[in-house]
């Protein structure tokens, strides 16, 4: 399909489905029509691309049967896209819009960049069914820098093709902004999205990401984040540079150096040696890098806050931050791993047709 070859293409996805793999694989559906919904998925895709609107009906058909039978967000993702598909092909740009705008939230919620901007590309063609070629193109700006954070430079290209002058976002569409809370209050942070909200102990990274909240847009060099950090803590290092481990990190890794202590005691009770081994190393690694990170009477061991260092520092500590933010609110932590953007320059890029207000 992507060397245009979309009969041949449509051939092999139809003899797939025919005669799907009875191999078990962990890659693959166990059985029946869950291994079906990756192939339907698919041959939507190449129907839409070929115009064939009999298959494409039959593929969204039999996807939405599949989703009452076994609700999954991926699957009802899959659907919602070739029903989008489906009624682009129909000429009803309001039912497409709808359908793939629902998929991309879908996609972006279970953490699919690719897939997402996949949807927002139909979603766009049904804006520029409607005439509205202003919002069909902030659509397809924003999947092409998804896929291009992503790593798919090829598809990142190809869709920049499609949009040619890059639009305005300020002042071109009117949509409502949804409002959320990122506020920090001492060593906790408030964190709250739609109707749920939750409070963290505040980390380096999240204060990082509340910075880059608050000034939507802007790019901030990774030296100014450390040095605002530095700064909001008090720290009177100056150009001492970045400590190996902060506080919260350093503390993190002897709240689970206890628990590999009791991992091991109880892998030693029950004579499980592979279970002890295994722990043994985690423990040495820990003790490593906590050596690493803490010199001679307790001090902090530092590194100098050139670009490169201060690069990683960011980039490691605003990971770290958003894989625990996922454990208790996966929503807000799948939204800002799409729209904040890492680097030796950081920013939030906010969506331009769903902007989020943060009251940091």
């Amino acid at each position: 399909l992507a060397r245009g070859e979309a009969d041949l293409a449509s051939t092999m996805i139809d003899d797939a489905i025919r005669h799907p793999v009875d191999i078990p694989s962990k890659e693959r559906p166990p059985h029946g029509p869950l291994r079906l919904a990756p192939l339907l998925d698919a041959q939507a895709e190449i129907a839409a691309r070929r115009g064939d609107h009999d298959t494409l009906h039959r593929a969204a058909e039999q996807l939405r049967s599949i989703v009452e039978r076994y609700p999954s967000s991926m699957l009802r993702a899959m659907s919602l896209l070739a029903d989008a598909r489906l009624c682009l092909t129909e000429s009803d740009s309001d039912g497409t819009v709808k359908a793939a705008r629902a998929a991309v939230t879908e996609y972006e919620l279970l953490g699919a960049p690719f897939e997402a901007a996949m949807a927002r590309l139909v979603a766009a063609d049904g804006h520029q069914l409607q005439g509205e070629t202003e919002r069909a193109n902030l659509e397809r700006s924003a999947a092409r820098d998804a896929l291009a954070s992503f790593g798919s430079e090829v598809w990142a290209e190809r869709v920049d093709g499609l949009i040619g002058e890059r639009p305005r976002v300020s002042g071109v569409v009117s949509t409502p902004k949804s409002r959320a809370v990122f506020r920090g209050d001492g060593d906790l942070r408030t964190i709250g999205w739609a109707d749920s909200q939750v409070v963290l102990r505040d980390l380096k990274g999240l204060k990082y990401i509340a910075r880059l909240l608050a000034d939507p847009g802007r790019e901030f060099h990774a030296v100014e984040l450390v040095q605002s950090g530095q700064e909001a803590a008090g720290s009177e290092r100056g150009n001492a540079g970045i400590v190996v481990l902060d506080e919260a990190a350093k503390g993190a890794y002897r709240r689970r150096l206890v628990d590999i202590d009791d991992d091991i005691a109880d892998a030693e009770a029950t004579n499980d040696l592979g279970r002890a081994e295994l722990a043994r190393r985690d423990r040495e690694y820990l003790v490593a890098e906590l050596r690493r990170a803490v010199g001679l009477l307790g001090r902090d061991r530092t590194v100098l806050d050139d670009g490169e260092r201060a690069r990683v520092s960011v980039t490691r500590s605003i990971r770290y931050s958003l894989a625990r933010l996922a454990e208790v609110s996966p929503a807000v932590s799948a939204h800002l791993q799409q729209h904040v953007h890492t680097g030796t320059f950081c920013s939030y890029q906010p969506d331009a047709l769903q902007p989020v207000t943060w009251n940091c």
